[in-house]
């Protein structure tokens, strides 16, 4: 990173159309990366961004980045690959529902176990997009779709549970409307050394609309959301008045100031905590608790890349072999006269 060059979100836009449909979340989803890259400051020739197949995965033709658009679900591998290779480089990996947790969530899950440092995003509408409108791995049960008429009858993915269940030591939640927090997170999320998770919660406005809305309309957001930040106290609604507590061996929304619960009774986010329990807790949150936002997780853990390097480093230092030549002239040789 060159602290002496100062970037702006223009400096990582194409010029190419972007080519989504009017009102789709991924505009504002875009515009937020282009501004945490601007806020990081890695140059975009020191960047690249990984996509597999979907809607989400248009983006790297949008990102005056490196890039490779790849094939359906494999975006993983290859970001994978990619930052082995390149450690040096900061790669983002930009995935769907469909694409990541699909026929890509093998990749997905070993990514995040094996801890490289990549930023994934993951765009998830519930739905897939780009094939009109079948349901996903992330749709309710019961959703009715093209390939589900009659309603599906499967339980659905939660990003963060598979996350946390493959180890993982970054996720957070955003709203694609909410570009302020969406934009931080993203910022957070690249300055995390390993794989950060986040969750960007679009909508489709043609195959899925309004399918967030429950929770993302502005007139009870404050209400149905918490936006958890590290050190400071869990608290939502409009004034802030309610709060979270454990109650037992689960968590409970609470009113400050009625049936005996006072501002120090509500809980502290410590994001950093190794132990999963809690940070999957507000992760699963719903119905009569409001859905967690912002950065859940964010545990530091030694890297599959940077050992790599390390590994390749030390075994070079011990062993006298260079070049081709060197290898092919080690061990018991011979020659023919």
């Amino acid at each position: 990173m060159n602290t002496n060059v100062k970037y702006t979100p223009q400096d990582y836009k194409s010029d190419q159309y972007v080519r989504w449909c009017p009102g789709c979340g991924d505009y504002a989803t875009l515009n937020c990366i282009h501004k945490a890259m601007a806020e990081i400051g890695v140059a975009p020739h020191q960047t690249a961004v990984i996509s597999g197949i979907g809607c989400s995965s248009r983006l790297p033709y949008y990102m005056n980045t490196y890039g490779f658009h790849t094939i359906h679900g494999r975006g993983a591998a290859i970001a994978t690959g990619v930052k082995t290779a390149r450690p040096d480089l900061s790669v983002w990996l930009v995935t769907g529902d469909g694409d990541c947790l699909a026929i890509g969530g093998n990749h997905f899950i070993h990514a995040v176990r094996r801890n490289i440092d990549l930023n994934i995003v993951l765009m998830n509408n519930k739905i897939y997009g780009l094939t009109k409108g079948q349901y996903s791995p992330t749709s309710d049960r019961g959703f009715v779709s093209k390939s589900s008429p009659y309603g599906t009858v499967e339980d659905p993915f939660i990003p963060a549970e598979l996350t946390l269940g493959a180890r993982g030591r970054f996720f957070a939640r955003a709203i694609d409307t909410d570009m302020a927090n969406l934009t931080d997170i993203l910022t957070a999320s690249a300055r995390h050394r390993g794989a950060s998770v986040v969750e960007v919660l679009v909508n489709c406005v043609i195959f899925n609309d309004s399918i967030h809305k429950s929770i993302t309309d502005k007139a009870f957001r404050a209400e149905k959301t918490i936006f958890l930040r590290h050190g400071e106290k869990m608290l939502f609604g409009k004034e802030q008045e309610k709060g979270l507590v454990l109650d037992g061996l689960r968590l409970k929304a609470v009113t400050v100031g009625q049936d005996g619960y006072t501002l120090d009774d509500i809980l502290v986010h410590d994001a950093r905590e190794n132990d999963t329990t809690l940070h999957l807790m507000l992760a699963m949150m719903k119905d009569e608790l409001p859905v967690a936002m912002g950065v859940i997780r964010d545990v530091e853990a030694p890297t599959y890349d940077a050992s790599v390097a390390q590994q390749i480093s030390d075994v070079q230092a011990r062993k006298p072999v260079r070049k081709l030549h060197d290898l092919l002239m080690s061990g018991e040789i011979w020659e023919i006269k």
